[in-house]
């Protein structure tokens, strides 16, 4: 589930993938001391940049063969050690934000700059800003985020992000799904491709409560290995146990996962440590099947707070304003 302690980091800076690899993890609730899963894209941290599309010393290529203007500050040097969250070729959901790291905090007054020379184009006109959003798990001044001031981005969006003269990274925005999670009704409704389909769901208990707002799927695994144990929860609340078809949500440990109490539970009460709780009869092997990293679920009805915007993919919690409060550069248009 959710503890702000844990370890966890986002999806773009988890362990290189494998067919089969091991997460190492520790959260509330839908705790993962260890376990092993597949995961479902190469670890983005560690893919090349696009080398046909260096950048050249002065100026950015914009995707088209032409080169942008640079931009008039200096290139800082600390792009060349960004970690991007998205892999180059990789296909996300509408939700997924651009994610870039850096080793160590960025200086207020070069982050303009940075802000500046991480050149976002896409193949149809979006409004997009640069944002500074505190990680969970990192300092401030060491993650910096890009999203589009309309709400999720545009199914079939090509994205490239230029990475000043370290390269590109080319992605492509897949069909909309979104899961609407209503913990007071125990029930998620999913919207895609012009369908609507409502499936009977067991959310966090009181006290346990799952995080309101709007979540990101960050990666998914076939099973984890859930420990109570490792964040000393109370001898008369633990467990630990594998469970299946588990789709990440925020650093902290929530989870959408098989849990056999659904079975009874579902539509019908709340009974996790937070995650959202799906029958093990096929339920939660077919919503695991559909979604994909970039994915987008709202929960409502829940007694807590939303999810803070760095524990995990929070970024569409906050305004527009409130977006670029965090901006130095501001908005811009990325046609």
């Amino acid at each position: 589930m959710h503890n702000d302690r844990s370890p966890v980091r986002t999806a773009g800076r988890l362990g290189a993938a494998a067919a089969a690899c091991i997460a190492l993890l520790s959260v509330v609730g839908c705790s993962t001391d260890a376990g092993t899963g597949v995961r479902t894209y190469a670890d983005p941290s560690d893919a090349p940049a696009s080398t046909a599309a260096a950048k050249a010393a002065g100026g950015a290529n914009d995707g088209t063969g032409k080169a942008s203007p640079a931009p008039a500050m200096p290139e800082p040097a600390v792009l060349a050690q960004a970690r991007v969250n998205v892999s180059d070729g990789q296909r996300v959901g509408v939700g997924m934000p651009i994610s870039v790291t850096f080793p160590k905090p960025v200086a207020a007054a070069d982050r303009k700059a940075v802000e500046s020379w991480l050149r976002v184009r896409t193949s149809t006109g979006t409004t997009g800003a640069w944002s500074w959003v505190k990680d969970q798990n990192l300092l401030e001044g060491q993650r910096v985020d890009f999203r589009p001031r309309s709400t999720y981005w545009q199914p079939g969006t090509e994205i490239t992000l230029g990475l000043g003269s370290h390269g590109d990274r080319r992605f492509t925005i897949g069909r909309s799904l979104i899961a609407t999670v209503d913990a007071s009704t125990h029930e998620m409704t999913v919207s895609t491709g012009g369908t609507t389909r409502h499936i009977p769901i067991t959310a966090g208990k009181p006290g346990r409560d799952t995080w309101n707002g709007t979540m990101v799927v960050m990666d998914k695994q076939r099973r984890v290995y859930m420990d109570s144990r490792t964040v000393g929860m109370g001898p008369n609340d633990t467990y630990h146990d594998y469970y299946f078809w588990a789709v990440h949500l925020t650093t902290s440990g929530t989870y959408v996962h098989q849990n056999k109490r659904a079975n009874v539970a579902a539509g019908h009460s709340n009974i996790t440590h937070g995650c959202v709780g799906l029958a093990d009869d096929g339920t939660a092997e077919n919503f695991y099947n559909k979604v994909m990293v970039g994915d987008v679920i709202e929960v409502t009805g829940a007694n807590k707070a939303k999810v803070a915007t760095g524990n995990g993919y929070g970024d569409w919690n906050l305004t527009w304003q409130q977006w670029l409060d965090h901006s130095e550069a501001g908005a811009a248009t990325t046609a």
